[in-house]
């Protein structure tokens, strides 16, 4: 019974050529699915920039904050 229902789904055709459209897709996606990652990965590294740099003006913010509230 179960050989039956893979012997379904299962396909090989005889001539290769039509492995052609399958893999020619699959290079597309692919080369589309790395184009993404390098997109968001670019993106990230900027808003880790800017979240540096708003960390960095928040913190010198305080210090002056508690210099003014130590020399009053």
């Amino acid at each position: 019974m179960k050989t039956w229902i893979l012997n379904e789904f299962l396909y090989f055709p005889e001539n290769k050529s039509e492995y052609l459209p399958a893999a020619i897709e699959f290079a597309i996606i692919l080369v589309l699915c790395v184009a993404v990652f390098i997109v968001v990965k670019k993106m990230a590294k900027k808003q880790e920039l800017k979240t540096k740099m708003l960390e960095e003006e928040i913190l010198q913010q305080r210090q002056k904050n508690e210099q003014k509230n130590q020399s009053i």
